[in-house]
């Protein structure tokens, strides 16, 4: 890992700068991410369906390519989709409309949780993929994400959280009530800063960060003249 740590103003940034400056469109670092989470995972030696819970944001877009990247890999991902999907917007929704092209099975759960039948769909489960909130969300999920975190703790499937687990705050590291447990964290192009507070480690597990196609350089330049001395706290993909 980078021994820098970026919150969530700054990684807003380094996505705009990366848009503006260099020309890479959002959809490109989309991809970049879902790809190199499907790589990461298919090290792993999966063995099994991995499962894929997504939102409305960004991170639901991150865990569609997931799922299609997971597809031509030889897997078996289906996605379970906590959102109407006319609530998706910009590359997001593109990446949805993309992936119900796909064979990938997409259950739809809307605004409700429904326990047995989230029970039936992580049944067997190799991996669970958190893609449920991103660095944007604050406070405390709302219904139902937050039965469904539960839920998904409780599952027998490691976790693997999508550039942070769901209910850790990116600029403190604070826990929500109801906050992602994951085995591993894919953060993108650096660490959250989050991840450095005592205790954030029980609920990120192991950090990779992943390089989505941002040069280092861009990212030192969001951070000066404020840079960071974070600790050294993961692996480089």
């Amino acid at each position: 890992m980078r021994s820098t740590a970026l919150t969530r103003a700054q990684s807003r940034q380094v996505d705009r700068l990366a848009m503006e400056k260099l020309g890479v469109s959002g959809l490109v670092l989309m991809e970049n991410a879902g790809r190199g989470v499907a790589d990461v995972l298919r090290r792993t030696g999966v063995d099994g369906p991995v499962v894929v819970c997504c939102g409305k944001g960004n991170n639901a877009g991150d865990g569609f390519v997931i799922a299609r990247h997971l597809e031509l890999r030889g897997f078996q991902p289906r996605v379970l989709l906590w959102a109407d999907p006319d609530e998706l917007t910009g590359d997001a929704a593109a990446n949805f409309r993309i992936l119900e092209k796909t064979d990938v099975p997409i259950e739809r759960f809307a605004a409700a949780h429904d326990p047995a039948r989230l029970a039936e769909q992580l049944a067997g489960a190799a991996w669970i993929v958190d893609a449920l909130l991103g660095t944007g969300a604050r406070g405390e999920p709302r219904p139902p994400l937050n039965a469904v975190i539960e839920q998904l703790n409780a599952a027998d499937a490691p976790i693997l959280a999508v550039d942070l687990p769901s209910g850790l705050d990116c600029d403190t590291g604070k826990p929500a009530a109801h906050t992602i447990r994951a085995t591993v964290t894919c953060a993108f192009f650096a660490a959250k800063s989050g991840f450095f507070a005592p205790g954030a480690e029980a609920y990120t597990g192991e950090v990779r960060v992943l390089d989505i196609g941002v040069p280092p350089k861009l990212v030192d330049d969001v951070l000066s003249p404020f840079q960071t001395d974070n600790r050294q706290g993961g692996t480089a993909e």
